[in-house]
């Protein structure tokens, strides 16, 4: 339960300039992020942590993702998967798990009495919804099971597979592949994308906005079906400013290897990106090789009518920056139903028999990767689209979801507790006498205290002795009635401080230009022209707090056609402590290293990758949507590792936004936001 649906956010630092407006209404703002170059620093020990995004969609978190978290905080890769909904950077570095459960308390206490909980809400780095707990919170996170449940699939997960043994009858003419391709076999041209497809699955072009700095491989030759054909593949890593370089594989008919280089990018690497790549920090310290170079390199090895083949090739021709206007995609090649694609692991071992990216292996080969996808595409010229139809992929895709599932059961539907006799892990659990719980586990040590005191006191002296510990107080819940009087005074207050008073203005001000005005700073729930003064005023009630706060610190005392206008909060009993509330919501450690950004549009979010050019130490990027439509907001939060740049409170110049394709006309606003979950 929480004060306001929607998560508001985090506020303004003390001492901060607060930013002019321009003399005229609309305009472009005046300042600019400044973007030093980094200081040198000394390598972050690597320390177990959750990523800053947990969750990026404003949604709830379950009992049973909670649960996953702590069996992949317990066992870690690979004897169970990763949550999806969150990720643990440096699992295998957890000295010690703790779990506290405040039984008897809500999210209602935490808002209601925010200023109270000082330490709380500065210790814990990430707060999120919970769906309202069942009689037996603890169970649910920990995945205590009946037993005669204990060792079988679900019921709902049997019904809902399809049976491994009856093949259902095979209707080739609705295959997509035969629906693209036909049934006869097809040559070489017919497979190569067309500049509209390539445009469409957003390939380099030459003339896109997006691809002035591509360089072309000048393979401008006739193309026939005799053309030679040529596996690429490329690793990534994540540096300062998006996506780079680190590995080219280049394989030729026949299955030499023409090109494997490894590449140091010109940026600072701050994700190796290593379970995938395979790329380590040691890897890549003696390598001079850089981008130029193997751009260099791959002109010169291929020749004029050069076909490219590979696997979302796209990624891999915008990693080396080049065009190329030849290519067989085969996440294409073998079409999907409603736009999905295989899995090049999945389409090397039902196509070709073959096992790659293999788990024991630290990531992926780029030269395997690169011949799997030349062997593919050989494959479906070889033997045509029927051959590939018959094979009836769908059906060998579900065939392997259901072994993995079942595979991974052992993992998936056991508790918290046999996951740690698994590995002979000792468990504390600490409650008061009157809870009456006991935890099956052979190597549980249990202990009932009398008072909630008592219990704190038992945690103090045996957490640090335990790898795993549950801690639980319990306290008398609110009575429903009160509980629900606090929750809407709660929703009263935030909504009292999202609200803003502007004005006075003159008699014969431009409404239009005012209301573009305060819009910019954030969505706008209401917005009315108050007329019971000598001078109107502007009633503006804000959707996020950080709006309504970025208002008044912008405008505040501001010249607006010839008077000085007050922006101001409504003084009720509820917004009494709205200065010390602010201040405090700012020191919150979710908030501490996050801008509020307003005025961002749809193009602007599809084009993420761009933003570290424009804000360097940028680590996540956080876009709400709307619960009903599912569409994105027109603000979003930026996570910045180590704390924002320096003034972040300031606005872009358009120039700065020149990489990112016909930004609004209205330049985000960046603000410190004051994000409530």
């Amino acid at each position: 339960m929480e004060p306001e649906k929607e998560k508001t956010g985090r506020l303004p630092r003390k001492g901060r300039k607060r930013r002019r407006v321009p003399s005229k209404l609309i305009g472009t703002p005046e300042a600019r992020i400044s973007r030093s170059d980094p200081v040198d620093r000394q390598p972050e020990p690597k320390r177990a942590r959750l990523a800053s995004i947990l969750i990026a969609e404003n949604c709830e978190v379950t009992h049973e993702q909670l649960c996953e978290l702590l069996k992949y905080a317990v066992l870690g890769k690979p004897d169970i998967e990763k949550p999806r909904w969150c990720q643990l950077l440096y699992q295998s570095q957890l000295k010690r798990i703790v779990v506290v459960i405040l039984q008897g308390m809500s999210q209602l206490h935490f808002y209601r009495f925010y200023l109270e909980f000082g330490f709380l809400r500065k210790a814990f780095k990430h707060k999120f919804r919970l769906p309202p707990p069942s009689s037996n919170f603890l169970a649910d996170i920990i995945g205590l099971q009946n037993k005669e449940t204990a060792g079988y699939l679900p019921k709902t997960i049997e019904e809902s597979l399809p049976s491994a043994i009856t093949k259902p009858n095979i209707n080739l003419q609705n295959d997509p592949i035969i629906q693209k391709y036909g049934s006869k076999k097809v040559g070489l041209l017919r497979c190569i994308l067309t500049e509209e497809e390539m445009k469409t699955f957003n390939f380099p072009l030459q003339g896109s906005p997006d691809c002035e700095n591509f360089i072309t491989t000048k393979c401008n030759g006739s193309v026939t079906d005799n053309s030679p054909l040529f596996g690429l593949d490329c690793e990534m890593c994540i540096t300062s400013k998006g996506r780079e370089l680190t590995r080219i594989s280049l394989v030729a008919e026949g299955g030499s290897c023409l090109m494997d280089e490894l590449v140091k990018p010109d940026d600072k690497i701050i994700d190796y990106v290593t379970c995938y790549s395979g790329i380590t920090k040691k890897m890549l310290n003696p390598v001079k090789t850089k981008l130029k170079d193997v751009q260099r390199q791959l002109k010169a090895l291929l020749p004029p009518d050069a076909v490219l083949v590979g696997h979302s090739l796209d990624l891999d021709l915008r990693a080396l920056k080049m065009i190329h206007p030849y290519v067989i995609d085969t996440s294409l090649l073998y079409a999907r139903e409603q736009g999905r694609r295989f899995k090049l692991k999945f389409l090397a071992k039902a196509i070709l028999g073959k096992d790659i990216q293999c788990l024991e292996r630290n990531g992926h080969d780029a030269t395997e990767d690169a011949t799997a996808t030349l062997e593919l595409a050989q494959y479906f010229l070889k033997y045509g689209p029927k051959k590939i139809a018959e094979l009836n992929l769908e059906e060998l895709w579900r065939d392997q979801e259901i072994r993995n599932i079942r595979e991974k059961f052992q993992y998936t539907y056991k508790s918290v507790l046999k996951c740690l006799d698994s590995v002979d892990q000792k468990l504390l659990f600490l409650s008061q006498e009157t809870d009456n719980i006991e935890l099956p586990s052979k190597n549980c040590e249990t202990i009932k205290c009398l008072s909630n005191k008592e219990v704190f006191e038992q945690a103090r002296r045996q957490v640090d002795f335990h790898p795993f510990s549950i801690v639980q107080f319990s306290f008398e819940p609110f009575s429903p009635l009160l509980t629900e009087e606090m929750n809407k005074r709660m929703r009263i207050k935030w909504t009292e401080m999202s609200t803003i008073y502007a004005g006075p203005f003159s008699k014969d001000c431009n409404l239009r230009a005012l209301k573009r005005l305060f819009k910019s700073f954030g969505p706008v729930r209401t917005m009315t022209l108050v007329l019971e003064t000598h001078q109107p005023h502007l009633y503006i009630r804000y959707e996020v707090l950080e709006a309504a706060q970025l208002a008044i610190e912008s405008l505040n005392g501001v010249l607006v056609e010839g008077i000085h206008i007050k922006v101001q909060r409504p003084v009720t009993e509820l917004t009494l402590d709205c200065d010390t509330l602010v201040n405090e919501l700012e020191q919150d450690s979710e908030n501490r290293d996050t801008i509020y950004l307003s005025g961002v549009s749809q193009n602007f979010l599809g084009h993420l990758q761009e933003l570290p050019n424009l804000f360097f130490g940028l680590e996540a990027v956080i876009v709400p949507t709307d619960p009903k439509s599912g569409r994105r907001k027109k603000y979003c939060f930026l996570k910045f590792k180590g704390g924002p740049p320096k003034d972040s409170s300031l606005a872009l110049e358009p120039e700065d936004w020149k990489a990112l394709p016909k930004p609004e006309p209205r330049y985000p606003l960046c603000h410190p936001p004051a994000r409530n979950h």
